[in-house]
């Protein structure tokens, strides 16, 4: 008889695997910004999955892919937004200029990228302080995890 979940937990398990599961090397870390930013640029979602999964492992030193992934958060399918906004999280403070598409992407109809733009903008720090509005308007969502996720936003936002 086959495993039934539930349809969140088989879209958790969906964004895990996307965005490269549990740690570990990959091949993605053998490549260069420049070399992913090219890949977020494909047509195909699963390469620009890959792709800001790369940018997110290499941090702050992707600070030059910001605006590709900026743009990759509107129009893309949920886990490319959500991967996008997960790689500008990691990045951290140097991803400020992505605060306006971030902000845009808390108004996402999918949960997981109203979530991981919330943890990108926390990342961001002080910088996103322009976010205030919308993340105390996000504490009303109606997944938990976004509540929580836009709570830590703010907490960190304001120190």
């Amino acid at each position: 008889m086959p495993i039934r979940l539930p349809v969140r937990s088989l879209v958790r398990i969906g964004v895990l695997l996307a965005l490269g599961g549990c740690g570990g090397k990959t091949a993605l870390e053998d490549k260069g910004v420049d070399e992913l930013e090219r890949m977020l640029r494909s047509d195909v979602p699963a390469e620009q999955i890959r792709a800001a999964n790369g940018l997110g492992r290499h941090g702050a030193e992707a600070r030059s892919a910001v605006p590709a992934l900026a743009a990759a958060l509107p129009s893309n399918p949920t886990l490319v937004r959500a991967s996008a906004a997960q790689a500008l999280a990691q990045i951290g403070p140097d991803a400020r200029a992505a605060v306006p598409a971030l902000l845009e992407a808390l108004r996402d109809p999918e949960w997981t990228v109203r979530r991981q733009a919330a943890v990108a903008l926390g990342a961001i720090g002080p910088d996103a302080r322009t976010a205030v509005t919308a993340l105390e308007k996000l504490r009303q969502d109606p997944d938990h995890l976004v509540r929580k996720a836009a709570q830590e936003a703010l907490q960190k936002i304001r120190r």
